[in-house]
């Protein structure tokens, strides 16, 4: 009787301890991740966009079907992600989506896909050595309301295994999501201009840029033509946008235009430069075969130098370098194109650092980006914070101006020599800090009230060619994704790092930083699994069963032996 009251005592106990646990569960959350690289946490700005998801959040994701174990992996790290966002906020809804589930509509889905920008992947299935080919989605389509926004699961990397996209598009997931979820629940407040009036390229050569800045902020066209007339009013003007984008003028500044934007930058602006300084054009090459590259003057050095860097009139040739694609001959009635190396185009990686944290995360986990007819910067010493984003290669070299450059030189061989030692030359920089006015000490083009000679702190990245924000048009005049080239079949990086300069200069809740994630993807090797997968089938399948067995075997003699007495 004693034991039994016990036994009831200890239940009850055991009864009461799981109801106060379960009660106190309402009341505190906490999830634990166990992973080293601490993978599944989310950043403190996740948790933040998340929080205010208020109404059901959509997100579709396309990454199913049968694919490589290295898309299982990426399915796999995209569904975990979305349980954490999840597990913080049941709003969010989520579900993995065959989108080639119906053979019978498929040539009409894909074509459906390809409208919406969400471009097909083209995959081999290897199996025991039977190869087959298999179409993948690697997207998702994040619904709120009625905005949506596309996210792209696999990272373009040009030359890299399935493997190597993988991991580093793991690593962007949290980012990805993060950054979507944020475009369709939060109103867009920030304000950008795209300084006109300086022979700035054409809306229509940033019309995909000016497309993906409009998603998350207001964007408008803002003239210096009044500057002429009432530099004050303009200037005042301009003090109501977040943002200032100058790209690829050809027109030199007028003094009183540089007062302007030197106040707005000196009073908090944020400004964004992509500045040509020799005047030379990859069009107008190809039309003549050669050119002459000479220094344009846009009257922007004194201003640039007192911030703390000059923009020298040299440009860059550089053996890391992206391709042309030339006409060589004719076959048939079709014209034969050959692809070069072009080294006045260069191929740009993010500042290689053994120390993976002093990596801006702008840059941060980012593929090659192309230059064309870039020049080198110079950074001088002031009390303004620099720091280098991009730079040449270390084989790099710069040429002064002016120079011919003709079409012809893709047949030159270049020697590494020539080129040892004189690379590394800053083409990207980013500038912080509170910025000294270029006309401190000096007569004003224009007088002005409340004239503000050291300011706040403010921001501003310059990029020493204007062709990295420019899209190329198809033969119907029509914009192409930022960073394609339609001649080569390239996918460059030029746009996720203009957008990144614009979300750090613009960013007030930290989203950027999320990129700086790192994450250790370990990935089956295919060809050892192959080699070894018979070895492989009988350690995981065979011996627990023969284990399993033995114990059966064992367990029934040793029974009968027991009760056979």
């Amino acid at each position: 009787m004693e034991n039994k009251n016990t036994n009831l005592k200890n239940l009850l106990t055991i009864i009461g301890i799981l109801l106060v646990v379960n009660f106190a569960g309402h009341f505190f959350f906490k999830r634990f991740d166990l992973t080293a690289d601490k993978r599944y946490t989310l950043s403190q700005t996740s948790l933040n966009i998340i929080k205010e998801v208020k109404e059901p959040l959509y997100v579709d994701v396309f990454l199913e079907g049968n694919f490589p174990g290295e898309f299982k992996k990426l399915q796999t790290e995209t569904q975990q992600l979305l349980e954490e966002f999840k597990a913080y906020n049941p709003n969010v809804i989520f579900q993995f989506i065959n989108p080639l589930d119906k053979e019978e509509d498929r040539e009409k889905t894909m074509q459906k896909f390809y409208d919406r920008g969400l471009t097909p992947l083209n995959v081999t299935l290897d199996e025991k050595g039977k190869q087959t080919q298999e179409v993948v989605f690697p997207w998702a389509v994040v619904t709120y309301g009625n905005k949506s926004s596309k996210v792209p699961l696999l990272k373009n990397m040009m030359g890299a295994s399935t493997a190597e996209k993988v991991v580093s598009s793991v690593q962007h997931l949290e980012y990805a999501f993060a950054n979507a979820f944020n475009t369709v629940s939060k109103t867009r407040e920030k304000k950008v201009a795209i300084i006109k009036g300086n022979g700035e390229l054409h809306e229509l050569l940033i019309a995909d840029f000016l497309k993906s800045v409009r998603e998350n902020y207001y964007i408008g066209p803002f003239t210096l033509d009044s500057v002429a007339k009432s530099p004050e009013n303009t200037l005042k003007a301009l003090q109501n946008y977040d943002l200032a984008i100058i790209a690829k003028p050809t027109e030199a500044f007028t003094d009183e235009e540089k007062q302007v934007l030197d106040q707005y930058l000196v009073r908090g602006g944020k400004t964004l430069w992509l500045v040509d300084q020799v005047n030379m054009e990859m069009d107008s090459l190809m039309g003549t075969g050669e050119n002459l590259a000479y220094p344009r003057d846009l009257n922007l050095n004194d201003m640039f130098f007192k911030y703390g860097i000059r923009i020298k009139p040299d440009l860059i040739k550089d053996v890391m370098a992206t391709p042309i694609s030339l006409a060589t001959g004719q076959q048939g009635s079709a014209t034969q194109y050959t692809k070069f190396p072009w080294l006045y185009s260069p191929m740009i990686y993010p500042v290689a650092t053994l120390d993976k944290s002093r990596i801006s995360p702008i840059v941060s986990n980012l593929d090659g980006i192309k230059f064309e007819f870039t020049t080198p910067i110079e950074v001088l010493k002031n009390d303004i914070k620099k720091t280098i984003l991009l730079q040449s290669s270390p084989y790099s070299k710069s040429v002064g101006t002016p120079v011919e450059v003709n079409l012809k030189m893709v047949e030159d061989r270049p020697d590494q020599k020539e080129f040892s030692g004189t690379g590394n030359m800053p083409v990207a920089v980013l500038l912080e800090g509170k910025f000294n006015s270029v006309y401190l000490n000096r007569v004003l083009p224009f007088k002005q009230n409340g004239f503000t000679p050291i300011g706040k702190d403010s921001k501003m990245i310059v990029i020493s060619d204007g062709d990295v924000i420019k899209n190329q048009l198809d033969k119907n005049f029509q914009p192409l994704e930022l960073g394609f080239d339609k001649w080569t079949n390239n996918l460059y990086a030029n746009k996720e790092f203009i957008m990144n300069c614009v979300n750090y200069l613009l960013d007030d809740n930290g989203l950027i930083n999320i990129r700086s994630k790192e994450v250790d993807l370990p990935i089956l090797n295919s060809q050892k699994v192959t080699e070894e997968y018979t070895y492989t089938q009988i350690v995981t399948v065979g011996f627990p069963l023969v284990v399993l067995l033995v114990f059966g075997l064992v367990f029934t003699l040793l029974r009968k032996r027991r009760y056979s007495k």
